[in-house]
């Protein structure tokens, strides 16, 4: 049985599951996607008119990409093939194109080709289904949970359009378990079950935006709690000794994870310890690794402060050690620590900037030595080569003394530039100083 087999059966049967009985079966019944399915949006039209275009559908789970799906399958004109990535080969493909390209040969049919998790699919199967994407025989459209800009090479994602699916939002969660209470053909609108606000709020805190995990939390309190004709009443407590500790969605390989560690990186460097935390507790909640985190901040610490206060990666990589040394759950307090002294500190990008304008500097160079009075003249004999001749010994003039220090064609060059914040305040001013030596 595949994703669409029960599109045949009885979506009102009792033994279909909640979530499953209350797909919308109709594009005004889709919850939170109004910039995709809304009146007068492109896709809708292409639906209405039956033109559809190839495209990906990509969001969280929970979203309604499978229900856009399968309304379309319900509506069109078109041949309409399901296909799952998990367990679809290189074979499946070929033998749809093929009767794809028959039907529309001789029936002037068009065949849409559903392709659920497309993100499995691996290069040899993109490379297959490129060439009937591109000629028409195919019209694909595919569902992900995984950034398709990671996941889907670039000739293939060239001849799609991408629709961007949003997590469900407060109100819409709240929508969807209410009509599902209510809905005496679909639902659970015949039998005596309310839920009280709390528990709806408990409900909406679960799920994180998850449309599908809501209707099956319900369905799972229904099935073992409703005792007969007696009354059910879904409180909060009840709710979170079903539930217990909430699931985080974060996959650490995936498009969140990537997000997640760009937004905890910007807090740190906007100087918002508060919003930092957040975005630390939510990898720390979601089973990041904790060395991963560590290394970021380090790296966060040289790049961004620098300078600025030195201390900052002195106390990056203590927390670094600290998380090889002692581990979690007690590593989230260096960690935390280590947040919270990056965001408040002084930021400066000098030693980035400095070093990538030197590296620069490096490989725009044609030829250059080491002017003589630099080279290595600890060896006995380099003196006949003329290497350290000349060399000026700091300590012996008071700690300064002007000498050329880069190659000629460089005498001049600046890579490093203090800044006006924290300890480079004292760099800026000693390094004037020596000017007027």
């Amino acid at each position: 049985m595949d994703l669409f087999d029960l599109s045949h059966a009885d979506d009102t049967s009792l033994y279909a599951p909640l979530a499953f009985r209350m797909r919308p079966k109709k594009l005004d019944e889709i919850i939170g996607q109004q910039h995709i399915v809304g009146p007068d949006t492109l896709l809708r039209k292409a639906l209405e008119l039956d033109r559809l275009h190839s495209f990906i559908l990509y969001g969280p789970p929970g979203t309604g990409k499978t229900s856009i799906a399968r309304i379309i399958a319900s509506i069109t004109d078109s041949k309409f093939e399901p296909l799952a990535a998990v367990t679809a080969g290189v074979s499946d493909i070929r033998k749809i194109a093929k009767d794809a390209g028959e039907r529309l040969k001789f029936y002037r049919q068009k065949t849409i080709l559903f392709v659920d998790e497309i993100h499995r699919f691996n290069k040899s199967q993109q490379d297959v289904l490129l060439p009937f994407v591109e000629d028409g025989t195919l019209i694909l459209i595919g569902a992900t949970t995984e950034n398709p800009l990671y996941e889907l090479n670039n000739a293939l994602l060239s001849r799609l359009k991408l629709y961007v699916l949003e997590s469900l939002n407060d109100a819409n969660i709240k929508e969807v378990v209410t009509r599902a209470l209510q809905d005496k053909e679909q639902g659970l609108g015949k039998i005596n079950v309310s839920i009280t606000p709390e528990g709806l709020q408990e409900i909406v805190t679960a799920v994180k935006g998850d449309a599908r995990m809501a209707l099956n939390i319900i369905d799972t309190i229904v099935n073992s709690y409703r005792d007969g004709d007696l009354p059910l009443i879904i409180s909060g407590d009840l709710l979170k000794k079903v539930i217990g500790k909430p699931m985080l969605k974060y996959d650490r390989t995936g498009d969140y994870h990537y997000d997640t560690i760009s937004a905890f990186i910007k807090s740190i460097r906007g100087s918002d310890p508060q919003a930092a935390l957040f975005w630390l507790a939510t990898m720390l909640e979601g089973g990041e690794d904790p060395k991963f985190i560590a290394r970021r901040l380090v790296i966060h610490a040289a790049e961004d402060i620098g300078l600025a206060d030195p201390n900052a990666l002195l106390i990056a990589n203590a927390a670094a050690a600290a998380i090889q040394f002692i581990g979690l759950p007690e590593g989230r307090i260096p960690l935390a620590e280590a947040t919270i002294y990056l965001a408040t500190a002084p930021k400066s990008n000098s030693s980035k900037t400095a070093i990538d304008q030197a590296i620069a500097a490096v490989r725009q160079s044609s030829n250059f030595s080491v002017p003589p009075h630099l080279a290595d003249s600890s060896h006995s004999g380099v003196e006949k080569l003329g290497k350290g001749r000349g060399y000026k010994y700091p300590p012996d003039f008071g700690g300064y003394v002007e000498q050329q220090y880069l190659p000629d064609h460089l005498e001049r060059a600046k890579f490093y530039e203090p800044g006006d914040k924290g300890y480079e305040k004292i760099i800026r001013g000693f390094l004037n100083s020596l000017k007027s030596k």
